[in-house]
């Protein structure tokens, strides 16, 4: 009975390895490789319906200071969102540019903050997420766009209790 099973070799563990081909699952993508769904798979026009989208997820985004949106005070802006072209794996690559009130706001990292848990929460697929403070718009930008990009960064941020807080006030949704 257990002459019926034997090991496999490394070569047919890798196909990759041996320089054969992979063998094509019934998906139609390489056993290797994952299929990855088309922004109109997803329920997205183009890419411009995707730009919206995360456009109006933004444009509700609360001031840590004061009353008004991120839109009302021109934080965020349409024209400031770049749907880039997929990564070799097929995610989706979105930039996301903000412009500080001014030169020196204390806040900046938290409003990055802030955008990329928004955007997180609502759009439900694989997306590679990029925020940047719109060039010279700052005096720190580049270590602002360093933080807002790290994950470990923003994880560690995202365990403050305190900092948890500011941050679901900015983004909770009106009623």
């Amino acid at each position: 009975m257990l002459s019926f099973f034997r090991k496999k070799t490394s070569d047919e563990l890798n196909p990759a390895a041996s320089g054969s081909k992979s063998i094509p699952s019934s998906s139609g993508t390489s056993a290797g490789l994952s299929h990855r769904p088309t922004l109109q798979q997803l329920g997205y026009r183009d890419t411009n319906d995707l730009r919206e989208t995360i456009y109006d997820f933004l444009r509700t985004i609360r001031d840590p200071e004061k009353p008004n949106t991120l839109e009302d005070l021109h934080v965020v802006y349409e024209d400031g969102i770049f749907v880039n072209e997929p990564t070799p794996g097929c995610v989706n690559v979105v930039r996301v540019e903000f412009n500080p009130t001014v030169p020196h706001c204390s806040l900046a990292t938290l409003i990055g903050l802030c955008i990329r848990v928004k955007i997180e929460r609502n759009i439900h697929h694989n997306l590679k997420l990029d925020i940047y403070i719109k060039k010279g718009a700052h005096t720190t930008e580049d270590e602002i766009n360093k933080q807002i990009n790290d994950k470990e960064r923003i994880a560690a941020a995202m365990e403050n209790p305190n900092l948890r807080q500011l941050v679901e006030n900015c983004i909770k949704d009106e009623d």
